[in-house]
């Protein structure tokens, strides 16, 4: 808390002409600045505002509240509510002296009439492990920040960490109201659908899908903490499935590029043969000779998200 309250004392205490929101996160997240300014011209800068989102781990936030923003994942003041909080601060370090920074943040901002307006986008991360099945379903929202990044598998399972956070970030530089958006089509020929995530994965599944069954991430990582019994996550998931007609073909983001003023490519590889047969009971239309996926998309910015 100090370093937090310090940072906010320190804005406050010198006037900043035109200031109107104080962003706070750690050292190990990825905030996604373009998804940040365009979710955050939708509010009131002039009135109070907490924004945030809790841990995707119910343990975390039953250990903490299922009210706070995590600061991990980013904490977002508006610049009017931060005085408001600077000038109650001393009552408030000597009331929740104990608390956690983030809990005591929340119990202050609460004190002063503010709570939390949860913003989805914002990704605590309490989780570990291969992070592909919650990325490849992401929600219909702008990604805005990733936490945790040192504490799961690099995002990508050829690259180490730092190369695997870099390509990813290729994609975001081209368009971040993409990014990780999801999209449920298919071919009924081949009785496939077909999953992408904008610009991390494609998944090609032999067998017709319903569009709510994808929308749930695949359980490819683990707790965060020990977790003896279900529900271990604030969202539904799907168990990995080793069967021939529920498990996926995986494709992950290699390349984007502009090829035209109005269309973006983005191309997806095969990251391991599935080593299945077809799935029988959708016709035998194997998808294993597919080594590629190519995706096109408007060049022109994803300004709305349904």
């Amino acid at each position: 808390m100090p370093r937090m309250v310090h940072g906010i004392l320190e804005l406050c205490r010198e006037e900043h002409e035109g200031v109107r929101w104080i962003v706070m996160g750690d050292d190990d997240t990825i905030f996604f600045v373009d998804n940040l300014v365009d979710v955050l011209s939708k509010y009131d800068h002039t009135k109070y505002f907490y924004i945030g989102y809790p841990s995707e781990f119910v343990l975390s936030n039953y250990w903490y509240s299922f009210n706070q923003a995590f600061g991990g994942s980013g904490i977002i003041l508006s610049y009017p509510l931060a005085k408001a909080l600077v000038q109650d601060m001393d009552r408030c370090l000597k009331t929740y002296a104990s608390l956690s920074a983030d809990l005591m943040t929340m119990r202050c901002l609460a004190d002063i009439g503010a709570d939390l307006t949860p913003q989805k986008g914002f990704h605590q991360i309490d989780l570990r492990g291969d992070l592909s099945g919650f990325l490849s379903s992401h929600p219909k929202d702008l990604v805005l920040s990733l936490h945790h990044i040192d504490a799961v598998d690099p995002y990508f399972p050829t690259m180490d960490r730092a190369k695997s956070t870099n390509h990813l970030m290729k994609a975001a530089n081209v368009d971040q109201s993409r990014l990780f958006q999801q999209t449920v089509c298919h071919h009924r020929q081949n009785n496939w659908s077909f999953s992408i995530s904008w610009g991390y994965s494609t998944h090609i599944y032999e067998k017709i899908m319903a569009r709510s069954w994808l929308r749930m991430p695949i359980e490819t990582f683990k707790t965060w903490q020990k977790s003896p019994n279900r529900p271990h996550y604030m969202f539904n998931v799907r168990r990995p499935f080793g069967d021939p007609c529920g498990a996926p073909h995986v494709f992950f983001f290699q390349s984007v590029k502009k090829i035209s003023r109005n269309e973006i490519l983005t191309v997806y590889s095969r990251s391991a043969s599935r080593n299945l047969p077809a799935c029988a009971s959708s016709g035998n239309h194997s998808a294993e000779h597919v080594s590629e996926i190519h995706v096109f998309s408007p060049a022109t910015k994803r300004t709305e998200v349904s």
